[in-house]
């Protein structure tokens, strides 16, 4: 709850600490995190396309058994 809670409230300066070293550390342990392969990207281009083009599911047609 209060991570929730950290990203609506304004933050303090050691709050805004805190997220730069979290920050750093994701990036010293995986400095590509934010970026795609060439497969994802392809995935989610198609996935953006299908959905501009109206190919979606309602919550109604998944089985979710």
């Amino acid at each position: 709850m209060q991570i929730i809670f950290s990203k609506t409230a304004k933050k303090n300066a050691e709050q805004q600490l805190i997220d730069e070293m979290i920050k750093r550390v994701v990036l010293a342990w995986d400095p590509d995190f934010t970026k795609l392969t060439s497969e994802e990207y392809a995935v989610l281009k198609r996935s953006i396309q299908e959905f501009a083009d109206g190919e979606t599911y309602s919550e109604d047609d998944i089985d979710w058994n």
